[in-house]
């Protein structure tokens, strides 16, 4: 191969490398900005689902109910490894007696709504990915456009509003049940005094300051997670190859999207 042609060559690959990000930029930005608008449109169909509460009832059942076992379950064993290492730690320099305050504030702010979020993901959002894709794989959602139904409004707002509503609720669950393992690892395990243990956490932990501050945060989460997987479901394809990765897509986003809001509201709430 002469020089002329390896060079025509190495020009053509640097020009498809750069073409080729070029294009994935370009169907990202405008992936995003059809997402942006899809989110606006389905706030803009709240106010008609809201008009059957029953919807939302039902889904907040499906999605809360369902994904408070492994809530539970998950902050128990999350509280007492906190209780244990926050022991450990404290131990070192003669504060145990603040076990209390340290693994309350731990779980309110943080380890409460982000670890609540991406269980929520990896149960809930695949779950309602897989409904919506499944739903327009069988041409359901078709069949409701055929029929003068907005199947934004009947399905996807309900499942929404519903994900909003019980993502703060099983943060508050898991930090309770967080506080409690804590609890019997510190003080019925250990031997930490119970009345400084609860004492401490009282005057530690502010309302306004870390419980507010960590439900909004869960709010927030629970808006990115659910509207995250009603629209990877929405937008797959209609073949169970393309429905199965929406699901994996859905974990994948709502994740990397959990940690960029926690840092970015961390920043904000608590920068004093």
């Amino acid at each position: 191969m002469s020089t002329s042609s390896r060079t025509h060559s190495a020009r053509s690959l640097v020009l498809n490398f750069f073409a080729t990000i070029g294009l994935n930029i370009r169907e990202g930005v405008a992936s995003l900005g059809f997402a942006t608008r899809s989110f606006f449109n389905l706030l803009g169909v709240t106010f008609g689902a809201m008009k059957r509460p029953a919807l939302i009832s039902e889904q907040i059942h499906f999605i809360g109910n369902y994904s408070l076992v492994i809530i539970a379950v998950s902050g128990l064993f999350v509280g007492m490894v906190l209780g244990l290492q926050g022991y450990y730690t404290l131990n070192q320099y003669g504060a145990e007696q603040k076990l209390g305050q340290v693994v309350a504030l731990a779980l309110t702010r943080e380890l409460g709504p982000v670890v609540t979020a991406l269980l929520f993901a990896g149960r809930a959002g695949t779950s309602l990915t897989a409904q919506i894709g499944l739903m327009k794989a069988g041409e359901q959602l078709s069949a409701m456009e055929m029929m003068a139904i907005n199947p934004i409004q009947r399905v996807l707002a309900p499942r929404f509003w519903a994900g909003v509503i019980a993502m703060p609720v099983l943060a508050l669950v898991f930090s309770a049940v967080g506080v409690l393992g804590g609890y019997l690892v510190g003080v019925q395990l250990i031997g930490v005094d119970e009345g400084a243990f609860w004492s401490q956490m009282q005057a530690g932990v502010d309302v306004r300051a870390d419980v507010l501050n960590g439900v909004i945060k869960s709010v927030i989460f629970g808006i990115g997670v659910t509207f995250t997987a009603l629209f990877q479901g929405y937008m797959a394809q209609p073949t169970p190859e393309d429905v199965s990765r929406a699901t994996t897509r859905t974990v994948v986003i709502s994740s990397l999207l959990i940690w960029g809001l926690d840092f970015m509201m961390t920043a904000l709430m608590f920068n004093k």
